[in-house]
């Protein structure tokens, strides 16, 4: 009987853990895409996740900036799951990659992921983490339709990695230049212009 009592105290711990550690996530994902990582305090963090500051250390040993990592990689990762479910709806492996494409200036143009993923996240973790983390949750996906459509000989025979990472720069730069306008044809004109710069590798 004690055994099964310490199981299911176990449980109960292990589920307020889960919560404590959302609850975190949840709430400086809020206060970063609001005001930007350098603005908000500790104090305010756990306050607003109604913890200790002993409860945000026990889960993110390194404070602010492991709390803000992992608020990133939930923001890439629903990038990356956005990318994936709109190439994964198209038949033809071409009208996978611009969809693919395509998704990702609109998820990455909304306010608090362009905050997060493409203002702070280089800043606070660095370049090559950043891009580590970019890699692992979207770039993979560009990487492998770009793979496909090299050995499906739609696009000309090439090392693939330059094109996943000149694609790669253009679409994070379009998605910052999107962020700051108020124009709504903007991002018409620039899913355009990237069918453009993508119709351009295909082989004739």
């Amino acid at each position: 009987m004690r055994g099964v009592r310490a199981v299911a105290q176990q449980g109960v711990r292990a589920r307020q853990r889960e919560r404590t550690r959302l609850a975190l996530v949840r709430q400086s994902r809020r206060l970063f895409s609001e005001r930007g990582y350098a603005a908000v305090g500790l104090a305010e963090l756990v306050e607003a996740a109604g913890v200790t500051k002993g409860a945000l250390y026990h889960h993110f040993p390194g404070g602010k900036t492991d709390l803000f990592r992992a608020v990133l990689a939930e923001a890439q990762e629903e990038i990356g799951r956005r990318v994936a479910a709109a190439a994964d709806a198209e038949d033809d492996p071409w009208a996978q990659l611009t969809a693919g494409c395509r998704e990702f200036l609109v998820a990455a143009t909304a306010p608090e992921i362009q905050r997060i993923v493409l203002v702070d996240g280089p800043a606070v973790l660095g370049w090559s983490e950043w891009r580590a983390m970019d890699e692992a949750a979207s770039a993979r996906h560009l990487a492998e339709a770009l793979i496909s459509l090299v050995e499906a000989g739609i696009i000309a025979a090439q090392p693939v990695q330059p094109l996943v990472h000149l694609l790669s720069g253009a679409m994070n730069e379009a998605a910052l230049w999107l962020a700051s306008s108020s124009r709504p044809e903007d991002l018409t004109d620039t899913v355009a212009a990237l069918q453009r710069m993508l119709q351009a590798l295909r082989a004739d």
